[in-house]
């Protein structure tokens, strides 16, 4: 299984924080690297996204059905993260739309083998693979995962 991490892109400040939309730089940073996603995701890919104003925005951009789910909040943690997309005994790519500081700790948490402060900036996409057949035991991990590519909007044309 594969685990797409895309930050959420630059929203305005504001109140209540869930309701704050995506800036003009926002939309464009969004927009380019669902155009990249979207070349590069595999039709089987699920995506689901934080039910936060600039979260749902982000997603948008990507064109494709996706899923509202409270688990993957402001306030999310890393543990409601991996049991609301089924990390790692589901079979299709996941790709996750969210927040800081809680996509950055999943992604050291997986990669780095404990939950540490990673910075994934705004409209950053981390793409995460696992290794299959090098790990006889049920648990995974984390040698068992590997970053496959981090991609900004600022490195892709347009």
């Amino acid at each position: 299984m594969d685990l797409i991490l895309w930050r959420h892109a630059e929203a305005e400040p504001g109140e209540p924080d869930d309701a704050r939309v995506l800036t003009a730089k926002g939309h464009k940073q969004a927009w380019k690297m669902a155009e990249w996603l979207d070349a590069n995701l595999p039709s089987s890919c699920r995506i689901l996204s934080s039910p936060a104003l600039r979260a749902v925005q982000t997603a948008d951009a990507l064109g494709r059905k996706f899923k509202r789910l409270d688990a993957l909040a402001t306030d999310a943690t890393v543990d409601g993260m991996l049991q609301a997309i089924d990390w790692p005994n589901g079979r299709d790519p996941v790709l996750v739309v969210g927040h800081q500081p809680t996509l950055g700790q999943l992604a050291a948490r997986l990669i780095g083998g404990s939950q540490q402060d990673w910075t994934i900036r705004k409209a950053n996409v981390w793409w995460i693979a696992q290794r299959t057949g090098e790990n006889d035991d049920d648990q995974l991990q984390a040698r068992d995962c590997y970053l496959r590519a981090v991609m900004a909007p600022d490195l892709l044309r347009k």
